[in-house]
């Protein structure tokens, strides 16, 4: 078993393209308009329409589904959604020098919940792992990580 993709409900696609794409640098690798009984019938929404975009990191891996329903409208988390919150609360995503990546997307107005840490333990010997988390224009917690080998 693998993991095919994660799914990110998003309220902007235009904002949320601007992030994934143009900030992060992944790339677009489908775009569609989901509609008809079949969508409405898997996820349970009545006439349920939605744009779906995927994006790849460029070094592989995991895809991430965006979606935006344009109808029926959902809710939004509550903006001060913390990360012990019960559910998928984060993803990561592996970049080689954590440093620019951080002054890339906090100079870009991404919100950052502290600068890099250090986890002061090694999960798997010899490597020491650095991390931060932010945010995607929707409040989507994302983590920034770095495995240093020492």
């Amino acid at each position: 078993m693998t993991v095919n993709h994660l799914n990110i409900v998003v309220g902007d696609m235009a904002r949320s393209l601007a992030f994934y794409v143009g900030l992060l640098g992944m790339r677009q690798t489908f775009d569609i308009l989901l509609e008809g009984e079949w969508i409405e019938d898997v996820t349970g929404c009545p006439q349920a329409k939605a744009h779906c975009v995927f994006v790849m990191p460029d070094g592989g891996g995991c895809r991430l589904e965006l979606l935006q329903y344009l109808t029926p409208e959902g809710t939004a988390l509550a903006p001060n959604s913390l990360p012990n919150t019960p559910g998928l609360r984060h993803f990561a995503l592996e970049v080689d020098d954590l440093d620019a990546w951080y002054e890339k997307l906090r100079g870009a107005g991404t919100v950052f919940v502290s600068p890099p840490v250090t986890v002061p333990f090694r999960i798997v010997e010899g490597i020491q792992k650095r991390l931060c988390y932010c945010h995607d224009p929707d409040g989507v917690i994302v983590e920034l990580c770095a495995h240093l080998r020492s």
